[in-house]
This record gives structure tokens, C-alpha cells and sequence, in this order.
């Protein structure tokens, strides 16, 4: 589903987190949000996922909806999120089909009725089959049983499952090694593009916001400095970026972690 924001303001201590951010995000479209600490992606994220609001005013619509002064547990009906961290999105004392059972649930009046019927274990080793990680037989095994990478691929199926409007991905390579790095970014890229669905990926790596996704917002000091649209970021090299940043700016790119190589290594 489409996805825009209105003039996103946000101070933090008395100090300028977000100022007037605007865009659209068209339906089915994936979008990489890049900055170094500091540059509001993280705050953006989160007003999106409804952790907090726009205390300086803006406007969140998804689909049609305005949904800018919900509750986070409301905002939970259109959106799925994956963290940075693999223990963030998942509860290690249950198991990998209460854990699903849980995201399939978002959204839903709980009720009293069973929470893992035999359809639904069939639908999540359906969707657990697709990953190539073998959990799909490990139902009954507890989340914390697992490997990181494997927990991030968990939450990503956790976070789609549902079929919410737009997913969220947090920095959710950021602590993985490179090898499960560039195993999860396959993942996200096919379980994404199969579902079809409206994706803003915050991260560090240039590498990656550049060959992944429709569309670049790069961010500073709270602003959308640099938007890039699919044909163009095509072509464009890291040094390009940060020349587009540096001209956008108009200061010196500073960051070297932000230049990090692509998952592969």
C-alpha cells in the first residue's frame, strides 16, 4: 500500500531530530533510508511504526488512513517491523510456531480461540519452507534454540506474515556477520518482492542502499538531503553519492563506517 508523510517535526532534548520530511512511497515500492548516527532515519522509522508521533506536527497516511496520532498497538494492523537486533522481534522462551502465532495475530482481536490450529502450523511451514533454513521442522523448538541469522529470518516471516501495508526493516543486518548478512538480504529481497510489498529499509551500508530497492533517501541533521529515484541510483557509485551528498549538504562527507562493503564482503 502507498505510504506518505507530510512535514515530519521532531525535537528531542530541544533539539531538531526531524524537520519538514516529506515523501511518498508508492505501493510495492521498496525504499532505502541511509544516514550516519544522528541523521533522524531511526526517529523517522519509528514515528512511521507509531512508537511515538510527530510532537512538532506531520501527518503519517498509509493506504488512506491517517494514522499519524494512533496508538503503536493500532499501528501494528499496517505495519510489520524487523529490528536491528535478532532477540528484538522474536520471544526466545516460546517456540518458532507460538512466536508465528503471535505476528499472524497482529492487528486481530485475540479472543479465547487456539492460537496454533493444524491450518495454521501448515501455513507456517509453508512460509518457513521458502527460507532453505530447515526451521519448518522445527516448529516445537524454542526461538532461542536458534542461530542469529536464522532468528533474523524468522522475524522477517513474523513480520510478513500478516500481510501488513508496509514493512519496516531496522538496520536488521547491522549485527550479523557478512556471510548471514548477505543471506538475509536475499531473503528480504525475495520474500519483499513476492509479496509485493511497500518496504523502507533504514541502513548504514552505501553499498547496499545503492543496489537494493526502487528508491535512496540519504538523510542529515534531520533533513532528506538526497533522493534518488530507481534509474538513476542504477548508475550511480559511491563515490557519486557521497558527491551528491557533500553538493546537498554542503559539507564534507565525514563517516567512513557508512562506506562499508556489501554483505558478500
Amino acid at each position: 500500500m502507498k505510504l506518505s508523510v507530510a512535514d515530519l517535526r521532531f525535537t528531542y532534548a530541544d533539539e531538531p531530530v526531524l524537520e519538514n520530511v516529506s515523501f511518498t512511497l508508492e505501493k510495492g515500492k521498496i525504499m532505502s533510508v541511509l544516514g550516519v548516527n544522528g541523521a533522524g532515519k531511526s526517529t523517522l522509522l519509528n514515528i512511521v511504526a507509531g512508537v511515538f508521533p510527530p510532537e512538532r506536527g506531520g501527518r503519517v497516511i498509509i493506504r488512506d488512513d491517517d494514522v499519524t496520532n494512533l496508538d503503536e498497538y493500532r499501528h501494528a494492523a499496517y505495519t510489520g517491523r524487523v529490528w536491528q537486533e535478532p532477540g528484538v522481534g522474536t520471544a526466545r522462551n516460546l517456540t518458532i510456531e507460538e512466536n508465528l502465532s503471535l505476528a499472524a495475530l497482529r492487528g486481530q482481536p485475540r479472543g479465547l480461540r487456539e492460537a496454533v490450529s493444524k491450518r495454521r502450523r501448515e501455513t507456517f511451514k509453508t512460509a518457513l519452507s521458502v527460507l532453505g533454513l530447515g526451521i519448518e521442522n522445527r516448529l516445537n523448538a524454542p526461538v532461542g534454540t536458534l542461530s542469529g541469522g536464522q532468528r533474523q529470518a524468522l522475524s522477517l516471516v513474523m513480520a510478513t506474515i500478516s500481510k501488513p501495508a508496509i514493512l519496516l526493516l531496522d538496520e536488521h543486518m547491522a549485527t550479523l556477520d557478512p556471510k548471514t548478512a548477505q543471506t538475509v538480504l536475499d531473503l528480504t529481497d525475495m520474500i519483499v518482492k513476492r509479496e509485493r510489498m511497500t518496504t523502507m529499509m533504514v541502513t548504514h551500508n552505501m553499498e547496499v542502499a545503492l543496489h537494493y530497492g526502487n528508491r535512496l533517501l540519504m538523510m542529515h541533521k534531520g533533513r532528506i538531503v538526497v533522493d534518488i529515484g530507481e534509474e538513476r541510483k542504477r548508475s550511480l557509485t559511491i563515490h557519486d553519492l557521497v558527491t551528491a551528498f557533500e553538493r546537498a549538504a554542503g559539507e564534507q562527507f565525514k563517516d567512513d563506517t557508512i562506506l562499508l562493503s556489501h554483505p558478500k564482503g
